[in-house]
Protein backbone atom coordinates (compact mmCIF):
# COMPACT_ATOMS: atom_id res chain seq x y z
CA UNK A 1 0.00 0.00 0.00
CA UNK A 2 3.03 2.15 0.57
CA UNK A 3 4.62 2.12 -2.49
CA UNK A 4 1.16 2.05 -4.20
CA UNK A 5 0.07 5.47 -2.76
CA UNK A 6 3.67 6.94 -2.79
CA UNK A 7 3.71 6.26 -6.47
CA UNK A 8 0.28 7.54 -6.99
CA UNK A 9 1.57 10.75 -5.37
CA UNK A 10 4.71 11.03 -7.55
CA UNK A 11 2.86 10.15 -11.25
CA UNK A 12 0.42 13.14 -9.95
CA UNK A 13 3.36 15.48 -8.86
CA UNK A 14 4.83 14.40 -12.62
CA UNK A 15 2.30 15.38 -14.06
CA UNK A 16 1.25 18.88 -12.77
CA UNK A 17 4.49 20.13 -13.03
CA UNK A 18 4.72 18.75 -17.30
CA UNK A 19 1.30 20.38 -17.30
CA UNK A 20 1.18 23.37 -14.90
CA UNK A 21 4.51 24.55 -14.23
CA UNK A 22 6.48 27.52 -16.43
CA UNK A 23 9.99 27.09 -17.74
CA UNK A 24 11.49 28.39 -14.75
CA UNK A 25 9.72 26.86 -12.16
CA UNK A 26 10.43 23.06 -14.28
CA UNK A 27 14.35 23.89 -14.37
CA UNK A 28 14.14 24.71 -10.33
CA UNK A 29 12.43 21.58 -10.08
CA UNK A 30 15.02 19.61 -12.55
CA UNK A 31 17.86 20.93 -10.69
CA UNK A 32 16.20 19.93 -7.29
CA UNK A 33 16.06 16.37 -8.79
CA UNK A 34 19.06 16.47 -10.08
CA UNK A 35 20.82 17.53 -6.80
CA UNK A 36 19.15 14.57 -4.99
CA UNK A 37 20.17 12.08 -7.98
CA UNK A 38 24.18 13.52 -7.98
CA UNK A 39 24.02 12.78 -3.50
CA UNK A 40 22.80 9.29 -4.47
CA UNK A 41 25.09 8.44 -6.62
CA UNK A 42 27.70 9.68 -4.72
CA UNK A 43 27.02 7.52 -1.98
CA UNK A 44 26.54 4.50 -4.25
CA UNK A 45 29.79 4.77 -5.65
CA UNK A 46 31.63 5.80 -1.97
CA UNK A 47 32.52 9.20 -2.45
CA UNK A 48 34.07 10.31 1.02
CA UNK A 49 35.49 13.76 1.67
CA UNK A 50 32.58 16.16 2.51
CA UNK A 51 33.94 19.11 0.59
CA UNK A 52 34.36 17.75 -2.20
CA UNK A 53 30.85 15.93 -2.29
CA UNK A 54 29.39 19.30 -2.53
CA UNK A 55 31.43 20.43 -5.40
CA UNK A 56 30.50 17.64 -7.58
CA UNK A 57 27.35 17.92 -6.76
CA UNK A 58 27.03 21.83 -7.30
CA UNK A 59 28.92 20.81 -10.97
CA UNK A 60 25.56 18.74 -11.45
CA UNK A 61 22.94 21.24 -10.40
CA UNK A 62 24.79 23.64 -12.95
CA UNK A 63 25.25 21.07 -16.13
CA UNK A 64 21.49 20.85 -15.49
CA UNK A 65 20.56 24.28 -15.23
CA UNK A 66 23.26 24.78 -18.33
CA UNK A 67 21.24 22.50 -20.80
CA UNK A 68 17.59 23.45 -19.67
CA UNK A 69 18.13 27.07 -20.92
CA UNK A 70 15.53 28.16 -23.44
CA UNK A 71 17.28 28.15 -26.71
CA UNK A 72 17.91 24.70 -28.68
CA UNK A 73 21.49 23.47 -27.93
CA UNK A 74 21.73 23.04 -31.84
CA UNK A 75 22.20 26.80 -31.04
CA UNK A 76 24.91 26.56 -28.88
CA UNK A 77 26.84 24.63 -31.15
CA UNK A 78 27.34 27.32 -33.45
CA UNK A 79 28.45 29.67 -31.00
CA UNK A 80 32.38 30.33 -31.64
CA UNK A 81 32.43 30.46 -27.47
CA UNK A 82 31.96 26.84 -27.28
CA UNK A 83 35.32 25.47 -28.29
CA UNK A 84 36.58 28.18 -25.06
CA UNK A 85 33.87 26.43 -23.05
CA UNK A 86 35.53 22.91 -24.31
CA UNK A 87 39.12 24.14 -23.09
CA UNK A 88 37.07 24.61 -19.65
CA UNK A 89 35.63 21.94 -19.17
CA UNK A 90 38.62 19.93 -20.26
CA UNK A 91 41.09 21.80 -17.57
CA UNK A 92 38.36 21.69 -14.93
CA UNK A 93 38.16 17.50 -15.33
CA UNK A 94 42.07 16.99 -15.47
CA UNK A 95 42.52 19.58 -12.86
CA UNK A 96 40.06 17.61 -10.38
CA UNK A 97 41.50 14.34 -11.19
CA UNK A 98 45.11 15.30 -10.42
CA UNK A 99 44.16 17.46 -6.89
CA UNK A 100 42.02 14.16 -5.94
CA UNK A 101 44.76 12.00 -6.38
CA UNK A 102 47.65 14.36 -4.87
CA UNK A 103 45.62 15.75 -2.05
CA UNK A 104 43.63 12.80 -0.83
CA UNK A 105 43.34 8.78 -0.62
CA UNK A 106 41.75 8.20 -3.71
CA UNK A 107 42.22 6.96 -6.70
CA UNK A 108 42.29 8.04 -10.30
CA UNK A 109 39.35 5.49 -10.55
CA UNK A 110 37.35 7.09 -7.95
CA UNK A 111 38.39 10.55 -8.95
CA UNK A 112 37.20 9.95 -12.61
CA UNK A 113 33.90 8.69 -11.04
CA UNK A 114 33.11 12.27 -9.69
CA UNK A 115 33.31 13.16 -13.38
CA UNK A 116 30.81 11.16 -14.78
CA UNK A 117 28.02 12.93 -12.09
CA UNK A 118 27.63 15.63 -14.52
CA UNK A 119 26.93 13.94 -17.85
CA UNK A 120 24.96 10.98 -16.38
CA UNK A 121 22.39 12.99 -14.51
CA UNK A 122 22.96 16.48 -14.73
CA UNK A 123 22.44 16.84 -18.51
CA UNK A 124 19.90 14.95 -19.36
CA UNK A 125 17.69 16.24 -16.63
CA UNK A 126 18.79 19.49 -18.59
CA UNK A 127 17.43 17.72 -21.91
CA UNK A 128 14.30 17.11 -19.97
CA UNK A 129 13.18 20.15 -19.36
CA UNK A 130 14.40 21.32 -22.91
CA UNK A 131 11.69 18.89 -24.79
CA UNK A 132 9.02 20.59 -22.59
CA UNK A 133 10.22 23.84 -23.16
CA UNK A 134 11.28 23.63 -27.25
CA UNK A 135 8.50 20.60 -28.22
CA UNK A 136 5.97 20.89 -25.25
CA UNK A 137 3.70 18.53 -22.61
CA UNK A 138 3.13 16.24 -25.38
CA UNK A 139 6.26 15.60 -26.16
CA UNK A 140 7.78 14.67 -22.74
CA UNK A 141 4.72 13.23 -22.20
CA UNK A 142 5.02 11.01 -25.04
CA UNK A 143 8.83 10.19 -23.81
CA UNK A 144 7.47 9.42 -20.53
CA UNK A 145 5.09 7.11 -21.38
CA UNK A 146 7.25 5.36 -23.49
CA UNK A 147 9.49 4.58 -20.69
CA UNK A 148 6.36 3.55 -18.24
CA UNK A 149 5.08 1.34 -21.08
CA UNK A 150 8.26 -0.51 -21.88
CA UNK A 151 8.97 -0.87 -17.97
CA UNK A 152 5.53 -2.26 -17.40
CA UNK A 153 5.78 -4.53 -20.61
CA UNK A 154 9.31 -6.06 -19.37
CA UNK A 155 7.89 -6.62 -16.42
CA UNK A 156 4.82 -9.00 -17.36
CA UNK A 157 6.47 -10.70 -20.52
CA UNK A 158 8.77 -11.50 -18.74
CA UNK A 159 6.91 -13.21 -15.83
CA UNK A 160 4.75 -14.61 -18.83
CA UNK A 161 7.69 -15.72 -21.07
CA UNK A 162 10.80 -15.15 -19.76
CA UNK A 163 13.00 -18.16 -19.61
CA UNK A 164 16.59 -16.33 -20.26
CA UNK A 165 18.40 -14.31 -17.92
CA UNK A 166 19.45 -10.64 -19.77
CA UNK A 167 21.87 -9.79 -17.40
CA UNK A 168 22.16 -12.54 -14.70
CA UNK A 169 25.24 -10.90 -12.76
CA UNK A 170 23.49 -7.20 -12.87
CA UNK A 171 19.74 -7.80 -12.53
CA UNK A 172 19.17 -11.64 -12.33
CA UNK A 173 15.32 -11.12 -12.77
CA UNK A 174 15.88 -9.38 -16.39
CA UNK A 175 15.22 -12.21 -18.79
CA UNK A 176 15.73 -11.54 -22.43
CA UNK A 177 11.98 -12.34 -23.59
CA UNK A 178 11.32 -8.96 -20.94
CA UNK A 179 13.75 -7.20 -23.22
CA UNK A 180 11.80 -8.31 -26.63
CA UNK A 181 8.21 -7.32 -25.41
CA UNK A 182 9.79 -4.10 -23.57
CA UNK A 183 11.15 -2.48 -27.01
CA UNK A 184 7.54 -4.10 -29.16
CA UNK A 185 5.38 -2.01 -26.72
CA UNK A 186 7.15 0.20 -26.32
CA UNK A 187 7.41 1.18 -30.11
CA UNK A 188 3.72 0.15 -30.60
CA UNK A 189 3.33 3.28 -28.25
CA UNK A 190 5.61 5.63 -29.62
CA UNK A 191 3.70 4.68 -33.13
CA UNK A 192 0.19 5.47 -31.67
CA UNK A 193 0.45 8.29 -29.15
CA UNK A 194 2.59 10.12 -31.70
CA UNK A 195 -0.40 10.49 -33.92
CA UNK A 196 -2.05 12.86 -31.18
CA UNK A 197 1.02 13.95 -28.99
CA UNK A 198 3.11 14.54 -32.00
CA UNK A 199 1.06 14.11 -35.34
CA UNK A 200 4.54 15.23 -37.56
CA UNK A 201 6.17 12.50 -36.85
CA UNK A 202 7.05 9.12 -39.12
CA UNK A 203 5.84 5.91 -38.82
CA UNK A 204 10.02 4.78 -39.71
CA UNK A 205 11.10 7.77 -37.16
CA UNK A 206 8.52 6.13 -34.35
CA UNK A 207 9.93 2.46 -35.17
CA UNK A 208 13.45 3.52 -35.01
CA UNK A 209 13.22 6.57 -32.35
CA UNK A 210 11.01 3.95 -30.01
CA UNK A 211 13.60 1.05 -30.31
CA UNK A 212 16.23 3.20 -29.33
CA UNK A 213 14.81 4.94 -26.61
CA UNK A 214 13.45 1.46 -24.96
CA UNK A 215 16.86 0.13 -25.54
CA UNK A 216 18.73 3.22 -23.66
CA UNK A 217 16.49 2.67 -20.97
CA UNK A 218 16.97 -1.01 -20.48
CA UNK A 219 20.59 -0.29 -20.62
CA UNK A 220 19.81 2.70 -18.15
CA UNK A 221 18.38 0.41 -15.50
CA UNK A 222 20.93 -2.09 -16.14
CA UNK A 223 23.89 0.70 -15.28
CA UNK A 224 22.12 1.70 -11.86
CA UNK A 225 21.72 -1.62 -11.00
CA UNK A 226 25.19 -2.07 -11.65
CA UNK A 227 26.23 0.81 -9.76
CA UNK A 228 24.08 -0.65 -6.75
CA UNK A 229 25.41 -4.05 -7.09
CA UNK A 230 28.93 -3.25 -6.74
CA UNK A 231 27.90 -1.34 -3.19
CA UNK A 232 26.12 -4.26 -2.22
CA UNK A 233 22.60 -1.85 -1.54
CA UNK A 234 19.18 -2.65 -3.06
CA UNK A 235 18.00 0.82 -3.64
CA UNK A 236 19.99 3.89 -4.31
CA UNK A 237 18.52 5.42 -0.61
CA UNK A 238 15.24 5.38 1.32
CA UNK A 239 13.85 8.76 0.17
CA UNK A 240 10.50 7.57 -1.76
CA UNK A 241 8.50 5.39 0.21
CA UNK A 242 8.13 1.65 -1.32
CA UNK A 243 10.46 2.87 -4.42
CA UNK A 244 13.73 3.72 -3.25
CA UNK A 245 15.88 6.76 -4.25
CA UNK A 246 15.44 9.29 -7.05
CA UNK A 247 18.29 7.28 -8.85
CA UNK A 248 15.94 4.10 -8.84
CA UNK A 249 13.04 6.26 -10.43
CA UNK A 250 14.91 8.10 -13.42
CA UNK A 251 17.65 5.06 -14.14
CA UNK A 252 16.02 4.25 -17.27
CA UNK A 253 15.08 7.87 -18.37
CA UNK A 254 18.91 9.44 -18.06
CA UNK A 255 20.03 7.30 -20.71
CA UNK A 256 16.93 7.44 -23.10
CA UNK A 257 16.27 11.71 -22.75
CA UNK A 258 19.34 12.70 -24.66
CA UNK A 259 18.59 10.34 -27.79
CA UNK A 260 14.82 11.85 -27.85
CA UNK A 261 16.73 15.30 -27.15
CA UNK A 262 18.81 14.52 -30.15
CA UNK A 263 15.71 13.46 -32.57
CA UNK A 264 14.04 16.79 -31.70
CA UNK A 265 16.57 19.29 -32.01
CA UNK A 266 17.25 17.57 -35.59
CA UNK A 267 14.00 17.87 -36.60
CA UNK A 268 12.66 14.57 -36.54
CA UNK A 269 9.96 15.05 -34.33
Amino acid sequence: MTRLISGILLAAVALAAILFFPPVLLRVLAMVVAALGADEYLRVTDHRPTYARWIVIATVVYACWWMSRLEPFSDTTRDPGAFVLLVIVTAFCLGWVTLSVLASDRTIQGSATDLLAPVYVGLPLGMLVGVQVDAGWRATLLLLGTIVVSDSAQYYTGRAFGSRPLAPTISPKKTVEGAIGGVIFGVLFVIGASRFMLPGMSVSVGIILGAIVVALGIIGDLFESRLKRVAGVKDSSSLIPGHGGVLDRIDALLFATPAFYYALVRGYL
